[in-house]
């Protein structure tokens, strides 16, 4: 049994949530961890964990969204993180692809909601991309603070980093991409990761430049299994153990 640790199955992607949860859970998919970036989504997060019994979900402003959001929003995470279906705050970090310009606004939201998790013991969904030295940095500041690092396509020394600090990998389609160098570090990080779609984005090989759906993870442990040399019983132990390490959740 697996659980796909972060999606965003959102009324703009797919058309019916129905048969996409029950389509992943014929491949042994049994949970799903929805990620809020936005306060439309944080809202659209809380009513599929309400309406679906083997969802659940993560609150947090996306640093895209760094000259959108509110402070209500802010206020809106920290009133519903007492939700028991509500696991973590995420999907939260830095994004410096397009722009450093808005970096200490990006650095300021992502503490504002640091200490939101740091107050209610929560974990946290971190999203870093191109901004890996200033995620750290703020990371060591709240060190009660442990995680996933979402979507890891970094070095084996950062990710070394990361797992000392008490975080885990989040691992998914790029895996599998022809160019990724992820694969090379996988035997030395493996015991610390988690399976994740970032559905709708970033699907697996075969099916890459469609639509992704929680369905693939059963792709990504297919392939992870193979490339390993590991039963795919072990890779759902050791995934379990890491899931129920960082997120208070059982299954």
């Amino acid at each position: 049994m697996f659980v796909d640790t972060h999606c965003h199955l959102y009324k703009e992607y797919y058309e019916n949530i129905d048969n996409i949860l029950n389509e992943a859970k014929e491949a042994q998919v049994v949970a799903f961890f929805v990620a809020g970036c936005s306060s439309k989504s944080n809202e659209e997060v809380l009513e599929l964990v309400k309406k679906y019994e083997c969802v659940y979900g993560c609150l947090g402003i996306h640093p895209e969204e760094v000259l959108n959001y509110k402070r209500e929003d802010i206020l809106f995470l920290e009133e519903h993180i007492k939700n028991n279906k509500i696991l973590a705050i995420g999907e939260i970090g830095l994004d410096y692809h397009y722009s450093k310009e808005n970096r200490e606004a990006q650095i300021e939201l992502f503490e504002s909601q640091m200490k939101i998790a740091e107050k209610y013991h929560m974990p946290v969904v971190i999203h870093s991309r191109e901004a890996t030295l200033d995620t750290i940095e703020v990371l060591k500041k709240y060190p009660t603070v442990k995680g996933v690092i979402h979507s890891f396509s970094g070095s084996l020394e950062t990710a070394r980093i990361y797992i000392k600090m008490g975080y885990k990998i989040g691992i998914n389609g790029v895996v599998t991409f022809k160019n990724s160098h992820l694969k090379e570090i996988l035997p030395e990080i493996y015991s610390s990761i988690v399976l994740e779609t970032d559905s709708p984005y970033l699907t697996p090989h075969p099916y890459r430049g469609t639509q992704n759906s929680p369905k693939y993870i059963r792709n990504i442990a297919d392939y992870l299994c193979e490339y390993l040399n590991i039963s795919l019983e072990e890779l759902a132990k050791v995934t379990k153990e890491n899931i129920q390490a960082i997120f208070d959740f059982s299954y």
